[in-house]
C-alpha cells in the first residue's frame, strides 16, 4: 500500500444473515482512480468492507499476507508483478482467498482463471455484474 493514503475505510454492512459478516476485499490496480472508484463503488453496496489496497502484484501478494482478506479484486495488467503471476502466489499461499481478476484485457480471461482466479469481470462491464460476481464468492465463502 502506498504510504500516506488511508489504510482502511470501510462501509461495511453486516448482511442479513447476521453470521459471515461483511465480505473483506483488497483491491489491487495500478490506477489510483480506479482503486477510488471501486472503493466508493463498495461501500455504497451492504456486506463489503475494503481492507486495502495495493498498486502493484507485489503489494497484493504482501497485501493478502498481512491483511488476510476473503477476496482480492486485482487487474491483470500491473506493474513489478502481474495480475496473472500474483493470482497464482496468493492461490498458493493462500488457497483460501478468493480472487477476482477484473481488467480490460479480456483476452487475457483464460490465463486469469488458468492462474486460479475465481472470476473474471472486464472492465467497463456494467456494475451489476462486477457486484454479482462478488455477491457469488460472497455465497461461496
Amino acid at each position: 500500500m502506498r504510504a500516506g493514503g488511508p489504510a482502511v475505510q470501510t462501509g461495511a454492512v453486516i448482511p442479513p444473515d447476521g453470521g459471515a459478516g461483511p465480505l473483506r476485499l483488497l483491491i489491487a490496480d495500478d490506477r489510483a482512480r480506479t482503486r477510488r472508484a471501486l472503493r466508493a463503488l463498495l461501500a455504497a453496496h451492504p456486506g463489503f468492507e475494503v481492507v486495502g489496497e495495493a498498486a502493484d502484484g507485489e503489494e497484493a501478494v504482501a497485501a493478502v499476507e498481512r491483511l488476510r482478506p476473503d477476496l482480492v479484486l486485482l487487474d491483470v495488467r500491473m506493474p513489478r508483478l502481474d495480475g496473472i503471476a500474483a493470482t497464482a502466489r496468493i492461490k498458493d499461499r493462500s488457497p483460501h482467498v478468493r480472487v477476482v481478476a477484473h481488467s480490460l484485457a479480456v483476452e487475457l480471461r483464460a490465463d486469469a482463471l488458468a492462474a486460479g482466479a475465481d472470476a473474471f469481470v472486464a472492465k467497463g462491464a456494467p456494475t451489476d455484474e462486477l457486484l454479482a460476481a462478488l455477491r457469488e464468492i460472497e455465497g461461496g465463502r
